[in-house]
């Protein structure tokens, strides 16, 4: 089972590609991982003055790092220990789980891009951090492109698939109570 993501108890356990999970608390956590993804852009392209913005930015960072990470361990824990794929009746790999699968790797895509736009030159928080700071984002940097493959793995879709956001703002506006 998938643990520790959100809404726990909710929905059945669902298995595709060797893996179980809790279908509804992974899709909450990677639809408020998104969130924190967008946040952390749009927060490095205000360039908002003083360093308080830029130390939040850098501990949302390293939160969605461990989040993705310990997703991606339960993912291959979870591999691991079923040995099995669970069809459908007409013999597809199970649509609930694999599409979530499929939002995690975009999830981790998105990172990588923030991650990378974080250490251009033209980013201002870049040149104002550290080097320490930009060792530490290089190194999340490649943690993320391991940590995608792990994701791919499990995944059915294609990275040109996976390009696109899991929510639109549209959709995010409609949610939270805008027209």
């Amino acid at each position: 089972m998938l643990r520790g993501t959100g809404s726990q108890g909710h929905g059945p356990p669902v298995k595709c590609r060797y893996i179980t999970m809790n279908t509804v608390g992974f899709e909450d956590t990677i639809f408020i991982l998104n969130i924190r993804i967008r946040m952390v852009r749009d927060t490095m392209r205000l360039n908002p003055p003083g360093e308080l913005f830029m130390e939040r930015c850098l501990d949302d960072i390293a939160f969605i790092d461990n989040v993705l990470t310990t997703l991606a361990q339960q993912i291959t824990e979870d591999s691991e220990q079923e040995g099995s794929i669970d069809t459908d009746a007409d013999g597809t790999a199970n649509n609930a789980a694999s599409s979530v699968v499929d939002y995690a790797a975009d999830t981790e895509w998105q990172f990588s891009q923030l991650l990378t736009e974080f250490l251009l030159e033209s980013n201002a928080f870049s040149s104002r951090a550290t080097s320490t700071e930009r060792g530490r984002i290089i190194l999340l940097r490649e943690g993320s492109n391991a940590r995608r493959k792990v994701f791919e793995k499990f995944s059915t879709s294609s990275q040109a698939d996976l390009a696109e956001p899991v929510v639109s703002s549209t959709e995010l506006s409609i949610l939270f109570g805008g027209t």
